[in-house]
């Protein structure tokens, strides 16, 4: 098969390269400086034309329309879109917005520039699977804590999309969900998350390899379950 994967320049955009990589599937690495990531350029070179890497940031419409031009003519089998930002955390009344802006532009309008983008190639395989790496604390029903107002609203914006993604493309066979990765030791969630990198990613690929069609349009826990939206 071959995997696409956004922001696979650390953490778990980049576990997840190493182990599709592993299981022996071509991966397609997305990160917008890829050859600032020494991690993904080693896997690169120790794979060559089994990992390919691509410059593209998710947040700019013109890099993510050329991305099917680098890829070229393949079928894309599994598209995981994983980029994302946190932004700043800062309390209501010091928000600053234009950092608001740029965290939904990446979590929640960069998902839908590749996804579309990527449609013809995803469209070439029977596969037809698009994964998108939301939150926790992007679901509504969850929120007891408040605050996180820029990177909260951006996951429970990417959720929505998601599930229209679902009900447009169903009639194609595709089957396209939101995954809560958990709290995970990345930079993105700090030394103090309970979840190592390896063990969320391991348990995100046996979901994603045991998606059903009628599990399209849902938001999935890492662990196996249904998380609330």
């Amino acid at each position: 098969m071959r995997i696409v994967v956004t922001g696979a320049n650390r953490g778990l955009g980049l576990e997840f390269v190493r182990r599709y990589h592993q299981l022996g599937h071509h991966v397609e690495a997305i990160a917008r400086e890829p050859n600032k990531s020494p991690e993904l350029l080693a896997l690169a070179a120790a794979a060559p034309g089994k990992i390919r890497l691509h410059a593209c940031d998710v947040a700019r419409d013109i890099e993510a329309r050329a991305l099917p031009v680098t890829l070229g003519d393949v079928a894309v089998d599994i598209l995981i879109n994983n980029a994302g930002v946190m932004g700043q955390m800062l309390p209501l009344d010091q928000l600053d917005h234009e950092d608001m802006l740029r965290t939904f532009n990446v979590n929640a309008l960069g998902p839908l520039r590749i996804s579309a983008a990527l449609l013809p190639h995803l469209r070439r395989s029977t596969t037809r699977k698009i994964v998108h790496i939301s939150s926790g604390m992007g679901s509504i029903s969850d929120n007891t804590s408040g605050g996180a107002y820029g990177y909260r609203m951006s996951k429970a914006a990417l959720n929505m999309a998601c599930r229209s993604m679902a009900v447009d493309l169903r009639p194609e066979n595709f089957k396209i969900v939101v995954i809560n990765p958990g709290w995970v030791k990345t930079d993105m969630g700090g030394p103090n998350a309970p979840e190592s990198v390896e063990n969320s990613v391991r348990f995100m690929m046996d979901r994603i390899e045991q998606l059903t069609p009628e599990q399209s349009g849902t938001f999935l826990h890492y662990r196996g379950h249904t998380w609330g939206w």
